[in-house]
């Protein structure tokens, strides 16, 4: 018996293999935007697979503040902040980035567009909205990547705290920038011995215990240093590139809600003329609040003050 199919046979079956195809790839090509993010009482699991962790610390009924941390922090160096606007009555969350304390380690994906992706998938789990977003030094790039690429539909205001936009390597058109060899060596610090470089930038430029007459705390530097440890470790050396070498100056230009920019004028790590006097530069209608002396982490070094001048900024 003959096998062949006639050619008409064969085009029926072939029409049928298309459509059965074409409806199963047509769902999954299609889906990426719309898969719900799934979520527990402390993570969020992104549409590409990688585990974020979060608090949601204080009233659930309050104004959301949604924090980002800084290089190779994670969320924990918010607490204090986080503490004190929660009793307050703000409804706070804070996050650990992709990479960084709690939440997964993913080889690929450790980026400043990742990084605001899965932000907001932090913030449609959540369902918040009428948010204060501010972040921290690269956390504050994340927020401005976050602008970029999402928009302020659910912003209400938006926080830039010792942070790195507008972009802070040195390149032709950003002449303030710092040279790559600064970024190198941080990468260079990280491969040969990561532990002894988070003590060192811990105990010294970060908070300027390095200037005469400071008074280093010891678990504020420990803090630090256990916090940046529990980051991956090709996580953290990708994310030296994102937060060097990422240009926000075109999200900065899409920023379009009161914003708050607080900068120290004697930051070691992210020098003010070119970060928070550029970004005030460009944002518009911008407060820019200056901390005479204050290092890179004002919020632990200058706590009082800068919990007093975000909580006016908040009700305002």
């Amino acid at each position: 018996m003959s096998t062949t199919a006639s050619p008409s046979r064969r085009t029926a079956i072939l029409g049928s293999a298309a459509a059965a195809a074409a409806a199963v790839a047509t769902p999954l090509a299609s889906a990426a935007g719309n898969v719900k993010v799934q979520k527990s009482a402390s993570s969020i699991t992104t549409r590409d697979g990688v585990e974020i962790y979060y608090k949601d610390w204080g009233p659930r009924n309050g104004q959301p503040v949604v924090l980002s941390h800084g290089w190779p922090l994670s969320s924990d160096s918010w607490e204090s902040a986080a503490f004190f606007l929660a009793n307050n009555g703000y409804r706070v969350i804070t996050h650990d980035r992709r990479g960084h304390g709690r939440s997964s380690q993913p080889w690929d994906g450790n980026d400043m567009d990742h990084y605001a992706d899965d932000l907001a998938q932090l913030i449609e789990a959540l369902d918040l909205h009428n948010i204060i977003l501010a972040g921290f030094s690269t956390g504050g790039g994340e927020v401005a990547r976050y602008v970029g690429r999402h928009g302020t539909g659910r912003v209400a205001k938006l926080g830039l705290i010792s942070a790195v936009p507008p972009l802070m390597l040195q390149t032709a058109d950003n002449p303030g920038g710092l040279p790559i060899a600064v970024f190198d060596g941080i990468r260079a610090g990280s491969i040969k011995d990561r532990g002894q470089l988070y003590l060192d930038i811990a105990s010294g430029p970060f908070y300027n215990y390095n200037r005469p007459g400071a008074k280093p705390s010891q678990g504020i530097i420990q803090a630090w240093y256990a916090q940046g440890m529990q980051a991956g470790f090709k996580n953290t050396y990708d994310s030296i590139k994102a937060f060097s070498a990422t240009d926000f100056r075109a999200d900065l230009k899409k920023f379009d809600k009161p914003t708050l920019i607080v900068h120290g004028d004697d930051d070691q790590i992210v020098p003010i003329d070119a970060a928070g006097k550029a970004a005030a530069a460009i944002v518009k209608h911008a407060q820019l609040l200056v901390y005479a002396g204050a290092p890179h982490g004002l919020t632990e070094t200058h706590k009082d003050k800068f919990h007093a001048d975000f909580l006016a900024f908040a009700r305002a």
